[in-house]
């Protein structure tokens, strides 16, 4: 018989079930990559994700659980990290996440902001596109042709492109991990692929993760492409999604959490450090060698958000140097 409450080494259609009915994070699909770890509790309906980083458990997003469930399977978390002597950082909270952190007395703070795009309306016609129409058109005139494809079709190719593209960004960058998805494993049946090439060799790609809850549609996921790449292949890549996304009948294109952008003083919750808010903003105007937030939001900014919405990282027992070096570490930052 399972134990009321569990850790659990790994995801499975229980945790992909609660997932898709509770969860209302953009970039929840993320809680299903390898590596993650998951707490449940019998007589609660939903789960944690978190991965161990020393003395930390980072906890990815809030409580994906039944709206009855939330709080008490937060609390019933966070004191099975405190009886391991642990304490817990919740990382890429939404605003009724970080409420519920908050009324549970973490210090929590905005570090970013994930944005999305209606797609029903949706249009680059207008001369707000004119930028973005011509870099599509340089690509498709440089021979680009765009193919939505399975991995292991192109696993090498897909190979390929990530050292190339690691390789440029110099030789002590580290992967993101925990923050972004991945490519393969149980999941990806559920995911999409698509893949540009020319001349029939792979030059870059861009995976989309499903999302569900008040937004529904798809995240716009890990992307990558050889430097010499022609000019506008991520923008003909993504656009060509959008063209068979409106087919389909997706409601939103969501381009997942940037770090140090959309920051504003109104969404800060009262237990948030001022410290904190400082060093987020210094990095946001002056911190483009610790994370690359101004290309990543240029990018974003292209396609007209229609909502942008304020995301949180909160601290247990409150902000410490301890702390930030976790979540730096468990997330590859450094």
């Amino acid at each position: 018989m399972q134990m009321p409450d569990s850790l659990r080494p790994e995801a499975s259609a229980s945790i992909l079930s609660a997932l898709e009915r509770h969860a209302d994070n953009p970039s929840a699909f993320l809680a299903l990559n390898r590596g993650n770890e998951y707490f449940t509790c019998e007589d609660l309906d939903g789960f944690v994700c978190y991965r161990v980083q020393g003395r930390r458990w980072i906890q990815f997003g809030g409580p994906f659980a039944a709206p009855d469930c939330r709080r008490e399977l937060e609390t019933r978390f966070v004191e099975r990290a405190h009886s391991q002597g642990c304490k817990v950082i919740g990382a890429q909270l939404q605003r009724a996440d970080a409420e519920l952190f908050a009324e549970l007395g973490h210090t929590v703070n905005q570090v970013g902001a994930s944005y999305a795009v209606r797609l029903p309306d949706f249009s680059l016609r207008g001369k707000r596109f004119v930028r973005l129409r011509n870099k599509i058109s340089r690509a498709l005139r440089a021979g680009l042709e765009i193919t939505e494809i399975e991995p292991d079709k192109c696993a090498d190719e897909i190979e390929v492109i990530n050292q190339r593209w690691l390789r440029d960004k110099g030789k002590h960058t580290k992967e993101l991990a925990f923050l972004i998805g991945e490519i393969g494993g149980e999941w990806q049946p559920l995911r999409k692929l698509y893949v540009g090439k020319v001349d029939d060799t792979a030059i870059a790609y861009v995976s989309y993760a499903p999302v569900h809850g008040s937004r529904p549609g798809w995240l716009h996921d890990l992307s990558r492409r050889l430097p010499d790449s022609p000019p506008g292949v991520m923008e003909a890549i993504n656009s060509q999604a959008i063209q068979d996304m409106q087919a389909a009948g997706t409601e939103w294109l969501h381009f997942g959490f940037t770090p140090f952008t959309g920051l504003d003083s109104d969404h800060e919750l009262p237990t948030a450090s001022p410290m904190a808010a400082r060093v987020v903003r210094f990095v946001a105007e002056h911190g483009d060698r610790v994370y690359p937030a101004k290309s990543q939001l240029e990018y974003k900014s292209k396609w007209y958000p229609d909502v942008v919405l304020p995301e949180y990282f909160a601290f247990d027992g409150g902000l410490s140097l301890r702390s930030l070096w976790s979540v730096a570490k468990g997330t590859n930052i450094i």
